[in-house]
């Protein structure tokens, strides 16, 4: 009776993260994780990878290049972990965590007793990986994930805007902006960083104030100055798009 509790208050649980991850559109696969001395070892990204396509998540490899509305919003995404916390034996514990880092998913603990290293992460991983299997996830769409709930986004005459958070200069509370993004002086102009100090776009210089040529991976635009806030201005599929920026400078 016991063992048949514990496993219904498992699927419960299950149950309960499929309704925050069908917000997500994309799981990021590190090249390394903690416990790998280097990037790829054993091949366990690869196969992490394989794992999340399996159980219908779009995956996309840290350091690629990312889908243009990744690249401007990285809280569409899921950043996957993989935790080993045996000692002695192998055991592997998946995590997915949202963009200020908050985990959302963990899965159960899957155990290996192999000696050999290889064989022990891979059998680790696989029953790791079951957990996902309750799931049974499916992108939801474009609504707003579990942390973007003071977002909003409209579109308006085939340009998109995307208003993101404002702070109070008055506030006494500090929030912490996971799509704010900090403008580093070059002697080109400006390099945008994100919360996470990754590359987003460079800003070049122009004649004209305030407006700057910008480059953002495989896409070129404009960055200007309206009314105090700041947009990027360019074309996807020869349609215009405007999006909304929150720069420090």
């Amino acid at each position: 009776m016991r063992k048949i509790f514990t496993l219904i208050l498992l699927l419960a649980g299950t149950f309960c993260f499929a309704q925050n991850l069908s917000n997500y559109k994309y799981v990021i696969v590190p090249q390394k994780f903690e416990f790998q001395k280097e990037a790829g070892q054993f091949d366990i990204n690869n196969l992490a990878r394989m794992m999340f396509e399996k159980y219908g998540f779009t995956v996309v490899m840290e350091g690629s290049q990312y889908p243009t509305d990744l690249a401007l919003d990285r809280c569409k995404a899921l950043y996957a972990d993989i935790q080993n916390s045996g000692l002695i034996h192998t055991n592997f514990t998946i995590l997915l965590k949202d963009c200020s880092g908050t985990a959302v998913f963990t899965s159960a603990t899957g155990r290996s007793k192999e000696k050999d290293r290889k064989k022990a992460y891979y059998e680790a991983m696989r029953e790791a990986s079951h957990s996902l299997a309750g799931i049974n996830y499916k992108y939801a769409g474009e609504g707003d994930g579990k942390t973007k709930t003071t977002t909003t986004t409209r579109t308006i005459t085939n340009t998109e805007e995307v208003t993101v958070y404002v702070e109070s200069p008055n506030s006494a509370k500090t929030v912490v902006n996971p799509n704010q993004l900090t403008a580093k002086s070059t002697a080109y102009g400006y390099e945008l960083v994100d919360a996470k100090g990754k590359h987003f776009l460079k800003m070049y210089k122009t004649s004209q104030p305030d407006s700057y040529s910008a480059q953002m991976e495989n896409i070129n635009g404009l960055v200007f100055k309206k009314d105090g806030a700041w947009f990027f201005e360019y074309y996807v599929n020869d349609k215009p798009v405007s999006q909304k920026l929150d720069i420090r400078f």
